[in-house]
């Protein structure tokens, strides 16, 4: 008999839809939660369908049930389903979560124990609350936007959906709490955040540069905004991301370069003069890093201590030798995808089974063993299926 992984024990119903919602149910999947997707009649956000490289991503590890939540009798269907679950997840809008039944105060009082989490845009109140928001906006008014990129280049966008993703795993981290919590108060909570808090806490030391000492980050390119050699150089052959900036790295590093001299220059001798010299320092580096390839540069400044790697594409780096022993990615058969790879939890836990346990499912594939699961007499699942409350949904 396989061992129960972590939080096996633990009902998850997802009402999530995008990406931040969804990102911080299958972090709970991942480690063993039974997650019930509940999901529309009318569609959903699927961009390039389901099957689509970012859904096969987003949902596995989940099984799927449809119910048509404007009806009054799908909204006694979930409450039905909450009244023994433990955590519901969601981030609609405030006056949807109302409207459709499940704000925090109606749920509490058909399940005390039960643990709500939620993700908006910018707040469950505040002037900005009922506003829609997406990543590149909460990327943009989060101040990302205004550190990335070249000096002068103007704002731009993160290469990831850095604030949902971050919501999702800020809402995860808030929900397992809440339930360490409830093993001592008997209770749940509401646990919430936002794509903008999120991406504001992901500024982390450059929002401490203006919150301790009002300094305003500007942007820095691909070198380190405040210490030094910290960045990506050219080499002859391509670029090389390094990190040398003090003590025994940078003696290190100059002896890799054939510049020891520079340990005792007094433009580079300390943290603070590498710091107003940068930018000649950098050139200097990069005029020594040209005479070599990027693999030679990785090699022996890797041998020497000094931390440094090269800069790959995503292809590249999914055939990297490090990659490949992590085993990052993991195959899953989908039951109409045939057999996938999808990118396995993260995190690690030692003993602990990291793989994906399901693909993620077609629409409303286990909709009659869920209302099983939560007690719906054969009965009541035939007048749901005939009143298209909880229909039978075939792709």
């Amino acid at each position: 008999m396989a061992e129960a992984l972590p939080l096996s024990d633990v009902t998850v119903i997802d009402l999530t839809i995008a990406r931040a919602g969804p990102t911080a149910v299958r972090q709970l999947g991942d480690w063993g939660a039974d997650v019930v997707r509940v999901e529309s009649p009318e569609g959903g956000f699927e961009a390039g369908g389901r099957t689509s490289p970012d859904y096969l991503n987003l949902h596995r590890n989940k099984r799927s049930i449809v119910i048509d939540l404007k009806d009054p009798d799908g909204q006694a269907v979930l409450h039905r389903m909450v009244k023994s679950a433990d955590v519901v997840v969601e981030n609609m809008r405030t006056p949807v979560k109302h409207k459709l039944g499940f704000d925090y105060e109606t749920l509490a009082n058909l399940n005390p124990r039960i643990i709500l989490g939620s993700i908006s845009g910018f707040g469950q109140d505040g002037p900005y609350s009922r506003r829609g928001g997406v990543d590149q906006i909460a990327q943009g008014m989060g101040g990302m936007m205004s550190i990335t990129g070249l000096p002068g280049q103007g704002p731009v966008r993160a290469g990831v959906a850095i604030s949902d993703v971050t919501a999702g795993l800020q809402l995860a981290v808030g929900i397992l709490t809440a339930l360490h919590e409830r093993h001592t108060t008997g209770k749940g909570r509401w646990v919430h955040t936002s794509l903008l808090e999120s991406m504001i806490g992901m500024l982390d030391f450059q929002a401490a540069r203006w919150t301790v000492e009002n300094d305003d980050p500007p942007q820095a390119g691909n070198h380190h905004p405040t210490m030094g050699p910290m960045g990506m150089y050219k080499t002859l052959d391509g670029h090389l991301n390094l990190a040398a900036s003090g003590g025994r790295l940078w003696e290190a590093f100059c002896h890799e370069l054939g510049v020891a001299e520079w340990i005792e220059d007094q433009r580079f001798s300390s943290a603070s003069a590498r710091r107003t010299n940068k930018l000649q320092l950098n050139q200097l580096i990069e005029e020594r890093l040209s005479q070599n390839t990027t693999e030679h540069w990785v090699e022996c400044l890797n041998q020497a201590g000094v931390p440094c790697g090269p800069v790959n594409t995503v292809a590249e780096t999914f055939s990297d030798p490090q990659v490949q022993h992590l085993g990052v990615a993991a195959p899953v058969v989908h039951p109409t995808a045939g057999t996938i790879n999808i990118l396995r939890n993260a995190t690690n836990l030692e003993g602990v089974p990291n793989g994906i346990r399901f693909a993620s499912p077609l629409k409303g594939q286990h909709s009659e063993e869920l209302l099983i699961q939560f007690g719906f007499s054969a009965e009541e699942i035939d007048s749901l299926a005939h009143t298209g409350v909880v229909p039978v949904v075939s792709e």
